[in-house]
């Protein structure tokens, strides 16, 4: 595999992790039974997001060339279907309640995609190009992060529109996010400077803030740990202790490899995945990380 590897989504049925390669212009599914790769899906577009929607064995892969959202069957990985976003498709998330596939394109838009059948059935405008962003359990929003206008858009799903614009005190470029909706926090990874961003998804107001390693793309909360993991490119996986709803303190810095900054946390195994790109005598792997 060569160059950047971009995000993971997981299927719980038959335990794959699908990984897109976005420098292959492939995505990657591996058994993780069999600990190997299982299949590659080629013929991509520099594949950005993956989404996958277990009961309907359907993949959802976002491509950064044309806008291009492809859909697969998880099987035999036959095309069944695709969409055409403007440009740059991104993040991609899947809302099983209502079965609806939500992607992150262009210069601002997150489209909304009926899974069973494919079709987009609506559309929420934004003011620049969605980062990774996330969707509400128990509630109708969805949290954006939008790097360019400097702010997290707050957009209520059944109103299909953009409700608040969030600050982030100081800190920008930010890309990855994480939800706590039990004690209603919302992290927001920035890079410039490279900080975790704390704030109170009822008030919009920030809570906290504390230093972490450079180039993070990929955030997760651990509900089960109350702990935070930040996947960074400058080779760490830092953990945030959530020591209260108020205060946050990184604990631990586990050191990867340089360039390593997407992933994904899957609770149910107790695993954080780490993408590794190639970079010279360094091969493209994912790494596994228990956590205990």
């Amino acid at each position: 595999m060569e160059g950047r590897i971009d995000h993971l989504t997981y299927d719980p049925v038959s335990e794959r992790l699908f990984v897109c390669a976005l420098g292959n212009n492939t995505v990657e599914v591996l058994d993780l039974r069999k600990g190997e790769r299982v299949h590659s899906i080629i013929g991509l577009g520099a594949p950005q997001g993956v989404g996958y929607a277990p009961e309907l064995n359907r993949l959802f892969v976002a491509n950064d060339k044309g806008g291009v959202c492809k859909i697969y069957d998880g099987k035999l990985f036959q095309a069944v279907g695709e969409l055409r976003f403007e440009d740059d498709a991104d993040n991609v998330r899947y809302d099983e309640t209502s079965q609806k596939i939500y992607v992150g394109f262009g210069s601002g838009g997150i489209a909304i995609v009926n899974a069973p059948d494919g079709k987009q059935v609506g559309s929420i405008k934004l003011s620049g190009h969605p980062e990774a962003f996330q969707l509400e359990k128990k509630g109708s929003r969805i949290f954006v992060n939008v790097p360019n206008s400097r702010h997290v858009a707050v957009v209520d799903r059944d109103e299909g529109e953009v409700v608040a614009r969030w600050k982030t005190d100081l800190a920008f470029a930010n890309f990855p996010m994480a939800l706590d909706e039990t004690d209603h926090r919302l992290f927001v990874g920035c890079r410039l400077p490279s900080r975790l961003v704390v704030l109170n998804t009822d008030s919009g107001d920030v809570i906290a803030k504390t230093d972490i390693s450079g180039d993070c793309d990929d955030l997760f909360y651990d509900a089960k740990r109350q702990r935070v993991y930040a996947i960074c490119g400058a080779g760490k996986i830092d953990v945030i202790d959530q020591i209260d709803p108020n205060t946050y303190r990184v604990s631990t810095t586990i050191g990867t490899a340089d360039g390593a900054r997407t992933g994904l946390f899957v609770s149910e195994r107790d695993v954080l995945f780490v993408a590794v790109p190639r970079r010279g005598s360094q091969q493209a792997e994912v790494r596994c990380y228990q956590i205990e």
